[in-house]
């Protein structure tokens, strides 16, 4: 690569940025700067002029002239992480001011609670400031795995916690839901809601992120302490031994802890004689109040919170630098540091500014989010539930549930729908909630992370219909897009990727069906469908055509239609027809020559 690429050689930069971060890599192990060299030319060469210039490879600007995330999220932080490796190897104050800026914008506009990122599926890419849906929420897995090599090496560049209060966040959560608890089933997106559409697969046709996760979790304990001079970095709490090696000497030392469950880190330092180093030991954001840097997410009770240590039993007053609690001395085999991080549970709040999070909160624990699930919950239903923001909400360890998860159960109420009635049914029930990480693991159910405190931000559950009572099959393979078709979601338009829909793609021109069979024979004179139309940049549009059949024995008969087919964005397309009685209906639909067509919603009446 050094002989080919270069300035004056092939000035081309990757499609995909990762090979620049493994040169720096490459640079710090053997010394030989043309590694490093290599690694900035192929960020350097990138920016307008090129045929492959666009933003949604980051390449529509200089690197250096980029001060927000754009583009694929996963593209995106592996090209960001690299530029924090060359920033740091090369002091460019053009890159610590372009890498410190995007990373502000990341925290401060685009980042799940969960520490996913990615808002939309259209290019698997960021969104705009503050755009952050939850069914739709793409969150790939390769892009929680980046944002933790992005922010280990901002922490390794400025030395702050800040950074890995976002990597753990990260890893917990967002990161770790991408794989299931049994090991072997995978999940590409990772959203914050669900209707029972999502569930984790053993392959994918692209594969990236079942290769990425189980090359990523062998790796973890990689993240666990650094080190600089005479400075010993705690960053993560997990029970482990290591040695590390520091100016003043060899360090052995061991942690003890229930953590992520409970609160309490014993902490062992261990040397073959005195040693004079200091010990930084992370006080983590969320146990002072700060779920985030930043002011995306928040407290309502945000005031700060001192964290207690122990030092061979007895309490130490310690300065903090940078979120570390430095502990400076000379320390001997079996000195031991104990803390105790407060382990309440916290409601979690958004800014005003992310709408999809508007009356509602997120429940955190330690850094572990949480969510909502079906098979815990009355009639396996939750986006119905409403849970008041002063509930007190109790912690109970369930070791015979998940491979043994801490859940949280709090009071909350429930509404439903009844059929020719515009009044709910409303009923009180005990709301259990679980680790984010470990939902969809007992088949497909609904979730939600973030919960209703008010009940105009839920959902009752509808009534039952025809339509929802029918089996769905369908000339599309992927099943679960079936529940689209009868859920009775309403979408705000024919785009709404909030909603579920049913869709065809990437056929075009070709003549498509679904099917409803009914739970038993019913008397049937009216059908209204919402199609999905993706437009101008999305590969679905509104039918070319369409035409609704009854079954009469073991025939298919078209309905005698009283109005006309319509195909119309953005609304119900309605037809109403001379009365059937039948025990099953079917919707054939013409493709356009161009596109696929697909359908958010199909009523029967």
């Amino acid at each position: 690569m050094v002989r080919d690429f270069g300035w004056g050689k092939e000035e081309k930069f990757p499609g995909h940025q990762i090979v620049e971060t493994g040169l720096t890599r490459l640079y710090r192990v053997t010394g030989n700067k043309s590694y490093l060299d290599l690694a900035k030319f192929f960020l350097d060469v990138r920016g307008p002029g090129s045929k492959y210039s666009q933003e949604y490879s980051q390449s529509n600007k200089k690197v250096t002239d980029q001060h927000e995330a754009v583009g694929h999220a996963v593209r995106a932080t592996y090209m960001y992480t690299g530029m924090a490796d060359v920033a740091a190897l090369t002091g460019d104050r053009k890159y610590l001011e372009a890498i410190d800026d995007i990373w502000d914008d990341v925290v401060d506009r685009k980042l799940y609670i969960t520490g996913g990122i990615g808002a939309t599926g259209a290019g698997e890419a960021f969104g705009a400031a503050y755009e952050l849906p939850n069914m739709s929420a793409y969150a790939e897995t390769c892009a929680a795995i980046a944002n933790v090599y992005w922010n280990s090496r901002m922490f390794l560049l400025h030395g702050d916690s800040k950074y890995i209060d976002v990597l753990e966040r990260t890893l917990y959560n967002g990161l770790l839901s991408g794989v299931s608890i049994s090991g072997d089933r995978f999940f590409y997106p990772n959203p914050l809601a669900s209707m029972g559409q999502h569930q984790r697969s053993a392959w994918f046709g692209c594969a990236c992120c079942i290769s990425n996760m189980t090359r990523f979790l062998p790796s973890m304990p990689g993240y666990v302490y650094a080190q600089k001079d005479n400075d010993l970095y705690v960053n993560l709490f997990v029970g482990d031994s290591a040695t590390i090696q520091l100016k003043a000497g060899k360090v052995n030392i061991v942690q003890q802890t229930d953590y992520p469950w409970n609160g309490k880190d014993d902490i062992t330092i261990n040397t073959a004689k005195p040693t004079t180093f200091s010990l930084r030991v992370r006080i983590p954001g969320w146990a002072e109040n700060r779920p985030v840097p930043g002011n995306l997410y928040f407290e309502d009770d945000s005031s700060a919170v001192k964290i207690p240590i122990l030092l061979n039993g007895s309490p130490i007053d310690y300065k903090t630098e940078k979120g570390y609690a430095v502990i400076s001395r000379s320390w001997k085999k079996g000195d031991k540091v104990t803390l105790e991080f407060p382990m309440e549970v916290r409601k979690i709040l958004a800014a005003d500014a992310v709408k999809d999070d508007h009356s509602r909160f997120a429940l955190e624990r330690g850094p572990i989010m949480y969510c909502l699930e079906g098979p815990d919950n009355k009639d396996a239903t939750v986006q119905n539930i409403v849970v008041d923001k002063q509930a007190l909400v109790s912690p109970v360890y369930r070791p015979d549930l998940l491979s043994g998860v801490m859940t949280l159960q709090m009071p909350g109420n429930s509404a439903s729908r009844q059929l020719h009635s515009d009044s709910l049914i409303n009923s009180s029930q005990t709301v259990t909630a679980i680790p984010y990480f470990s939902w969809a693991n007992r088949g497909p159910a609904e979730m939600t992370v973030w919960i209703p405190f008010e009940a105009s931000a839920a959902r009752p559950k509808p009534a039952p219909t025809i339509a929802s009572k029918s089996k769905v099959t369908a000339s599309v393979k992927n099943q679960r897009m079936y529940m689209a078709l009868n859920d009775q979601y309403e979408p705000k338009d024919s785009k709404d990727n909030s909603a579920l829909y049913l869709h065809w793609w990437p056929a075009k021109g070709t003549t498509e069906w679904v099917q409803y069979t009914f739970d038993s024979t019913h008397t049937v004179s009216s059908s209204k469908v919402y199609w999905y139309d993706d437009g101008p940049f999305g590969g679905c549009r509104v039918p070319a055509a369409w035409k609704l059949y009854y079954k009469q024995g073991a025939e298919w008969k078209p309905v005698n239609a009283k109005t006309p087919y319509t195909v119309e964005k953005d609304k119900y397309n309605v037809i109403t027809f001379e009365p059937v009685t039948t025990t099953a209906l079917k919707l054939e639909i013409q493709l356009p020559a161009d596109n696929a067509t697909g359908i958010h919603e199909w009523i029967v009446e």
